[in-house]
Formats: C-alpha cells, sequence, structure tokens
C-alpha cells in the first residue's frame, strides 16, 4: 500500500477524478492474518471491491494492481461485474493470467519495464497477443520491476488510460 508504485498508481487515478482505495493483502504491513497463497488473498480483494462498491454505489471499478497484486487482482477482477476495467503494472508473466483473462473483453492496460527481471518481455509480449481486445501495452524504457526513475512515465500513462475510459462515458 505504501510502495512508491501504487502509491502513484493511486495519484494517477486520483488525477483522473476517480475515487481510490489502496490496501495491503493479510500479513502485509500491520494487516492481520498471514499470506494465503494467492487464494486468501483474492478474498482479500473481493473485501476490498465490496467496501469500495458500497461507498461508491453504482460506480463501475477499474483494477489497478502492482506485481503480486496484479496477479492476483487481475484474477478477481476479470471474473467480478463491478470491475470494469484491468490494469497490470510489473507483471509476473510466467503466471497464470493468459489462462483467467483469455476471454474478458474489459479493457485492459499492461505498462512493464523493459528490464523487468520478472516480467520478461518476450513473455509478457506472449501473454498479451494471446488476449482479446480491448487492450494496451506500455513499455517503460530501461526500468525495472518497480520503475526505477521513471515513475512519473508510469503515472501519466495510466491517467491517460483512465481519463479515456471515463471519456467514453464509463464511470470507474
Amino acid at each position: 500500500m505504501h510502495n512508491k508504485v501504487v502509491h502513484r498508481a493511486a495519484k494517477a487515478a486520483l488525477h483522473a477524478g476517480l475515487p481510490t482505495l489502496r490496501f495491503n493483502f493479510r500479513g502485509t504491513g500491520k494487516s492481520a492474518g498471514t499470506f494465503a497463497e494467492g487464494i486468501g488473498e483474492k478474498e482479500d480483494v473481493r473485501a476490498a471491491l465490496d467496501y469500495l462498491t458500497s461507498r461508491f454505489p453504482g460506480l463501475s471499478v477499474c483494477l489497478i494492481g502492482f506485481s503480486f497484486g496484479a496477479l492476483v487482482g487481475l484474477a478477481v477482477g476479470a471474473a467480478d461485474p463491478r470491475v470494469f476495467a484491468l490494469v497490470g503494472l510489473g507483471v509476473a508473466a510466467d503466471s497464470d493470467l493468459s489462462a483467467v483473462l483469455q476471454q474478458v473483453p474489459k479493457p485492459k492496460l499492461f505498462i512493464q519495464g523493459t528490464h523487468d527481471e520478472f516480467g520478461p518481455r518476450a513473455q509478457l509480449e506472449a501473454l498479451y497477443d494471446s488476449l482479446p481486445g480491448p487492450k494496451q501495452i506500455h513499455w517503460v524504457e530501461g526500468a525495472d520491476h518497480f520503475f526505477a526513475g521513471k515513475l512519473a512515465e508510469v503515472q501519466v500513462v495510466l491517467q491517460d488510460f483512465l481519463v479515456g475510459i471515463v471519456g467514453e462515458g464509463h464511470a470507474i
């Protein structure tokens, strides 16, 4: 929740005029519980969606996740009708996301560093190519997994994507 990438993602959403919610998975930071192999963390995402949609009824949600949060969040968001759009930042390309997102027609954005050690370009391009549209990918040249020195670019690209969706008449 206090990671620089997550902070910039929330800032992009706020600058796009959207309500945001950042949270830690169980056992992270001062959160209660312990790591649950991604299964319990999916419950955490669902609980966050429940809270957000009860606080802002009638709004569709854009689910934005970074690293492990992208893997868990995109899997939940793909199946949840409250989620209109999906964003993965620093996605680990050797995941099962291809199978999870294979039939998902929701708008998708991937932002990835060209030097991301957890999501090599060839693997992420193969994942991206296997997915239906609408979809976008943005490569941050020279960036590692944490987008060191390139967070401003990540924020601008994400904000432009969100403004574009809102501009199309979709609530987020």
